[in-house]
């Protein structure tokens, strides 16, 4: 685990994390609402680079140990797979 941030790198990092998941939220839900098919194209560019950087602050988070993941086992992989693919052809 490589932790050497501050404590205020750390409040600051998961700060953006924060602020980048509600603008793509609202972006999306703009996205859903647009008017002509040149601004949902503006908005979706936009949605992109939000998760283009959320991405990018996830994954500094991350290389910092500040937001450790597990990997899923594979037989709950599959199973959901198998779940959601179901759904999408009823």
């Amino acid at each position: 685990m490589n932790n050497n941030c501050s404590m205020d790198d750390k409040i600051r990092l998961f700060d953006l994390l924060s602020a980048e998941k509600y603008m793509a939220s609202v972006y999306n839900a703009d996205l859903m609402e647009c008017a002509t098919p040149e601004v949902a194209n503006c908005f979706c560019n936009i949605l992109e680079d939000e998760h283009r950087m959320q991405k990018q602050i996830f994954e500094e988070l991350s290389s910092r140990g500040l937001y450790p993941t597990e990997k899923a086992p594979e037989d709950k992989i599959n199973q959901t797979k198998t779940k959601y693919a179901q759904k999408v052809t009823v």
